[in-house]
């Protein structure tokens, strides 16, 4: 929906420009100007805030003016305009590091300056290249902010019922994982990962706008609280019922790597088992209240559900059956907890005439949450890097050097078209961090430009000389480009270079060889981006999957430290706020890494070991939430408890993840990772209390000998030393 409204956004930008500037008598060239300006003038602006985008249209208009009067004056001084092409390049790069407004504002001038030279815009033209400048601008903001709005709350409240829809899938999936026969097994697997993926990518779309979707930070804090422990729930849910498929426990590794294989002993739960069928009507009820919005309830009978359902994590009338199948009636009971939290958060107070001590122990529970959140502001963290060294300063440097390159062998290739290699040059630059980075995106833009030509052949024959089919299928190709583009950048290149075809019809100057001529400069730009990345204060993918990399395991050191200190007795602190930077720089340490996982790699060994190592921290990451959630719940529960015996634990991962983060900084360390005796035989040794299935400390100490295993495993293709093992290693 994101996607669909911002290709509509801009489509509806461009029609009325089209519209208002055909009315006015205006011609095909001008029209094409206006169209490209309120293309600009709609993708460009970013920010949440209704009045922020107003702010940022309004200071647009004189950015554009100023970059299209400069391009007019230059248009015969060709070494001026040159120079100057690359002064504004430098400065709209260098603009991002003032957020949101100055990365709008720097592309807006570039881009108007870039609709100049496409025009081959002059001095005695500039009064009707004004009117249009404005008319595109101003039918921008008639379609952003009256047509097609978008608020924060709005798009928010969209997030949270997406939310509710991508719940459901999950818990549907996790139904037909119990009963899932061995041939059914692999495609229901599938399913499983893709719909935990995308429940984790709604939430963490969600918290990214609870700021500014929220009225306070203490409700913003209340529902990325709910929205966490709905998430928790409902992932470990599935990993209880995979638990209770298989002799073996299960890996979390499943849930991240695909094609993983599904251990040799899982069998189809017996049908006839009557905690079976418990099992299935309860996963149904379950469904059945996170369908259900509070509106929408009818008497008695769904209250009656949740407060069974809740019954369970009080041990209340469990089935008689297996350790492992109880375990799944707890996560059913937990899920429901999570579940009643999140329709707390996003309906608002219930009906509590119904409740069992069970339910009223879990709105207790809530309540004292609710009280415990304090608003408070994020400090800004200041960037440690200055000089040449911060990101933007770079990247503008590199970006200045390309498309000089680029400005030079244009000319070479064409004095009309020389623009389309700096243009190339300056989007392989776009959202990049890394030579590796900047490589995939100049081999992604070249493929789809390729095929982009052929599909804008067949297009120009297709309209010919009527300027109508031409400009509604370019809104076509418009509408393509913008809804595919966090998808896929060849494909939203493809949608470019056929829209491209169909201007240069447009503009009677299409021909086969003009598009040919395309791939020529796509190519050469690229190129000149590759070279300028490579040479100009370079950037290696090594040293940004190093940064990247030691930067999740900090972020997992304070979140599962936190959380260990935490559950054993300390004060409490903002758990999911760390737990959100976790997940965070996982998603940066992805996108570096594609470089290193991309098909066209011939560094296959990199590729299986950058695989692996994102996949266990992936794994680590969901152990880390689920322990930041159950820690959540101790200063609050009446029925959970601290256990001091967890602080030896949690010290024994921290100091291993400190050393692996000492050796991918390269910072001079010695010792090694510490393996061998398990996460249980330490508390057993710290205690005398039993783990018996169902406490909360063996729920905890589940989570931590996965964590222990998987700061193990990421130590082993780093280099790290880990210690000979002195103890058994099976978790308790």
């Amino acid at each position: 929906m994101l996607r669909l409204k911002a290709g509509l956004r801009t489509v509806g930008a461009i029609v009325l420009t089209l519209v208002v500037l055909a009315l006015l008598g205006t011609g095909v060239t001008l029209m094409v100007a206006g169209a490209m300006a309120a293309m600009v003038a709609t993708f460009a602006i970013k920010e949440k805030e209704v009045r922020g985008q107003a702010i940022t249209l309004a200071l647009g208009l004189p950015v554009a003016l100023a970059a299209m009067s400069l391009a007019a004056l230059l248009h015969t001084l060709v070494i001026a305009g040159d120079v100057f092409f690359v002064l504004l390049i430098f400065g709209a790069v260098y603009s991002r590091r003032f957020g949101d407004r100055g990365t709008a504002l720097g592309l807006i001038g570039f881009q108007v300056y870039f609709v100049s030279l496409f025009v081959h815009a002059t001095v005695p033209t500039l009064p009707e290249l004004y009117l249009t400048l404005g008319i595109a601008l101003a039918c921008s903001a008639v379609v952003r902010f009256a047509v097609v709005p978008q608020t924060p709350q709005r798009t928010l409240g969209r997030l949270r019922e997406a939310f509710r829809a991508r719940l459901a899938q999950l818990l549907a999936t996790q139904m037909e994982l119990l009963d899932a026969g061995p041939e059914e097994l692999d495609k229901v697997l599938d399913d499983l990962r893709r719909h935990t993926a995308r429940l984790h990518e709604a939430a963490l779309m969600i918290q990214g706008l609870l700021e500014e979707g929220t009225q306070s930070a203490a409700a913003a804090g209340l529902v990325q609280r709910r929205v966490a422990d709905a998430e928790i729930a409902a992932e470990r849910l599935g990993m209880l019922i995979l638990n209770a498929r298989s002799a073996e426990r299960a890996d979390t590794l499943t849930m991240h790597l695909p094609h993983a294989p599904v251990p040799a002993t899982a069998t189809r739960t017996p049908a006839e088992d009557a905690a079976t069928v418990t099992l299935r009507r309860d996963l149904n009820s379950l469904l059945l209240l996170v369908a259900r919005r509070a509106s929408d309830d009818r008497g008695t009978a769904l209250a009656h559900v949740r407060n069974r359902l809740l019954g369970y994590r009080d041990e209340d009338n469990l089935p008689r059956a297996s350790p492992v199948v109880q375990d799944v009636f707890r996560g059913v009971g937990e899920s429901a907890r999570a579940v009643l939290g999140l329709r707390l958060a996003l309906d608002g107070p219930q009906d509590e005439s119904d409740d069992t001590p069970a339910t009223t122990r879990s709105r207790e529970e809530f309540d004292a949450e609710d009280l415990a959140i304090v608003a408070a502001e994020e400090a800004e963290e200041e960037e440690d890097r200055t000089g040449l060294q911060r990101p933007t300063t770079r990247a503008a440097c590199q970006v200045a050097v390309g498309s000089t390159l680029a400005i030079i062998g244009g000319e070479f290739l064409s004095t009309q078209r020389w623009y389309w290699a700096v243009l190339t040059c300056w989007v392989v630059f776009l959202n990049t961090a890394s030579t590796g980075e900047i490589l995939v995106k100049g081999y992604r833009r070249l493929v789809g430009t390729v095929l982009g030509v052929v599909a804008g052949v067949a297009l120009a024959g297709l309209v010919g000389d009527h300027p109508w089919p031409a400009f509604a299928l370019v809104l076509l190709c418009i509408f393509g480009m913008y809804f595919t583009a966090p998808l896929s950048y060849a494909l939203m290149s493809f949608f470019v270079t056929a829209m491209l075809g169909l201007l240069y019809t447009l503009l009677n100057t299409y021909s086969l060889s003009v598009l040919v001529l395309r791939i020529e400069e796509t190519a050469l730009g690229a190129a000149c981006g590759i070279i300028a990345a490579v040479l100009v204060l370079p950037v290696h993918t090594d040293r940004r999957t190093d940064e990247q990399l030691g930067t999740v395991l900090v972020h997992l050191r304070d979140v599962v430290s936190a959380a260990v200190e935490q559950l054993s007795g300390g004060p409490a602190v903002d758990l999911l706020g760390k737990a959100r930077d976790l997940d965070t720089a996982l998603d940066d340490l992805r996108a570096s890494t594609q470089p290193l996982t991309h098909p066209i790699t011939p560094l296959r060994v990199r590729r299986r070991t950058a695989r692996y190592l994102v996949a266990l921290l992936e794994t680590a990451a969901y152990h880390a939430r689920s322990l930041a959630a159950t820690a959540e719940l101790v200063p609050y529960s009446k029925t959970i408890a601290a256990d001091p015996r967890l602080e030896r634990a949690g010290r024994r991962i921290g100091q291993n993840i400190d050393l692996i983060v000492a050796r991918v900084l390269e910072e001079s360390t010695e010792g090694e990772v510490e393996s061998g005796v398990s996460i249980a035989a330490m508390l057993d040794a710290a205690g005398s209390e039993a783990l018996r299935s169902g406490t909360v400390t063996f729920r905890v100490l589940r989570h931590l000998q996965r964590l222990d295993e998987g700061v193990v495993g990421i130590a082993r293709p780093l280099g790290v030393p880990v210690a000979s093992p002195k103890g058994s290693s099976k978790a308790g």
